[in-house]
């Protein structure tokens, strides 16, 4: 079994002393477990000081977006090929990307790709509005933005990327009406259904599919216990050191009932 993957998305959030003091705070309290996977997706320009003060043992680091091209005339961008020897993983397709930069499925194909190319784990965000979701369009934009994303890649790509369902109505920037665990278990289903349709069941057994919308320590476990949920991605709750080592506490404690479970079967 994967180990359980959180993802811990600071966004345009702290300066580097700021980034610096936040790591040292989550060091104090988060202990290793060899079942559970912490990821700090920072922004761009704190990545490479934190690089240099992180536990790897305890934390891996992410980058929150990238450009696609792997260099040239391309003022302002990072590429994915810059980022190699920083990050383990990048987020692409977040809704705020395909909302405010006006990202369509096409950039987030390219993205995908190249991250891939760079062996740089995607962690590629999907989901649909409230518009969306009123007019029974779930599983079409699920599908359209699922096979776009993973349409350059081979069964043995994406095998090793993960994909995270973050209801854009259910983000507490767009007003947070919380997901029921119910209706996150049947995007994730179908989230793998279009996996296993293009590379074959075994290949939708094995890819991570997260869950991320207004996720934080009270609420977490009712996700994590979805069947097929392999993790979280965190938002806001992520900059609150109490909250977010409270969530790695809770994945944590739900991971060992199951071993346990598993070992009285």
């Amino acid at each position: 079994m994967s180990r359980t993957l959180i993802v811990a998305n600071w966004k345009m959030h702290l300066n580097t002393s700021q980034a610096s003091l936040l790591l040292h705070r989550l060091h104090e309290r988060i202990k290793i477990h060899r079942n559970i996977e912490v990821v700090l997706a920072p922004s761009m320009l704190v990545l490479q000081p934190l690089s240099m003060q992180i536990d790897r043992r305890k934390f891996r680091l992410a980058a929150q977006n990238a450009y696609h091209k792997d260099e040239g005339a391309f003022t302002g961008e990072v590429s994915f090929t810059m980022l190699q020897d920083l990050v383990h993983y990048v987020i692409v397709g977040h809704s705020e990307r395909r909302l405010y930069f006006h990202e369509t499925d096409e950039i987030v194909r390219d993205k995908v790709t190249a991250a891939v190319r760079n062996n740089i784990t995607p962690i590629i965000c999907v989901g649909e509005t409230q518009q969306e979701r009123r007019a029974g369009e779930t599983r079409q934009v699920l599908h359209d933005q699922v096979v776009s994303a993973l349409a350059n890649l081979t069964s043995q790509d994406v095998e090793n990327v993960v994909i995270a369902y973050e209801p854009i109505w259910a983000i507490s920037t767009f007003g947070g009406e919380l997901a029921k665990p119910d209706d996150v278990k049947k995007a994730l289903d179908f989230i793998r259904l279009q996996v296993s349709s293009l590379y074959g069941k075994k290949v939708a057994e094995r890819i991570r599919v997260l869950y991320g919308g207004s996720v934080d320590d009270h609420i977490v476990s009712g996700y994590l216990a979805v069947e097929g949920c392999d993790g979280v991605l965190v938002g806001s709750a992520s900059l609150n050191y109490h909250k977010f080592s409270g969530i790695v506490d809770a994945a944590y404690r739900l991971r060992h009932q199951e071993d346990d479970e598993d070992g009285n079967k």
